[in-house]
């Protein structure tokens, strides 16, 4: 699994398939992709993203959770339907809300 990033836009992406076998190795790797983003609103796109489980939401909340304990801000953009649908089975919409 690579984590593409944008070099003309800056712009983190996930992988086409987050679930639990990859959700380790993908926090590591989007955590590195962000980390070469400048400011306070750091963006990951979410477009590629087709096959998951909880484990995205997961990744997700954890990726939230490290950037705002260094100031900075998670924007993720091209949320797929059934992903923003997870997050509002387990509660968590608000927190990540597109």
């Amino acid at each position: 699994m690579t984590i593409a990033t944008s070099t003309a836009a800056g712009v983190a992406a996930l992988p086409p398939q987050v679930t639990l076998a990859e959700a380790g190795r993908t926090l590591f790797e989007l955590k590195q992709a962000l980390s070469q983003q400048a400011g306070p609103v750091v963006t990951l796109d979410a477009a590629s993203l087709r096959v998951f489980d909880s484990s995205a939401v997961a990744v997700l909340l954890e990726l939230r959770r490290q950037l705002r304990a260094e100031g900075k801000t998670l924007q993720v953009n091209n949320w797929p339907r059934r992903l923003e649908d997870l997050m509002g089975l387990y509660g968590v919409g608000e927190l990540l809300a597109p």
